[in-house]
This record gives structure tokens, sequence and C-alpha cells, in this order.
């Protein structure tokens, strides 16, 4: 394997584990809270919530890399 396809292989992992991150943060919010359907107020993450938002930031920090480094290799 040379570096190219490795960080091919590193993209699509990253991939996939940023959306799945992302699907986790979801929280059912849909188009009936738009019209003032709920109350949504604001609080703090804590927990397992924060953690997975701060590995959200980080994952797509390291595929925003890969992506840079993957156009310079080429």
């Amino acid at each position: 394997m040379n570096l190219p396809q490795i960080i091919e292989i590193s993209q699509i992992g990253v991939s996939i584990l940023l959306i799945i991150s992302i699907l986790l943060q979801a929280r059912g919010v849909g188009l009936g809270s738009t019209f003032g359907g709920e109350g949504n107020f604001y609080f703090t993450k804590r927990g397992a919530e924060k953690t997975i938002f701060i590995l959200t930031i980080i994952l797509a920090i390291a595929f925003l890399g890969l992506s840079f480094y993957s156009l310079m290799v080429q």
C-alpha cells in the first residue's frame, strides 16, 4: 500500500465515524419544533453527550486535515 491509498482508507473510516457521531447527537427534533411546537431551552452538555460532541469536532477536523493532505499528495 502506498500513501495515497492509506489516506483514502483513513478518509473513509473517519467519514463513517463522523456520520455515526452526528447521528448520535440527533435528539428527534422534527418539523413540529419549527412552527413553535416545542419549547426548547438552552442547557449544558454533560456526560456522554459532551463526549460525543467533542468527538464530532475532532473527527471533523481530522477529516478536513486528511482531505487537504490528500489534495497536496496528489
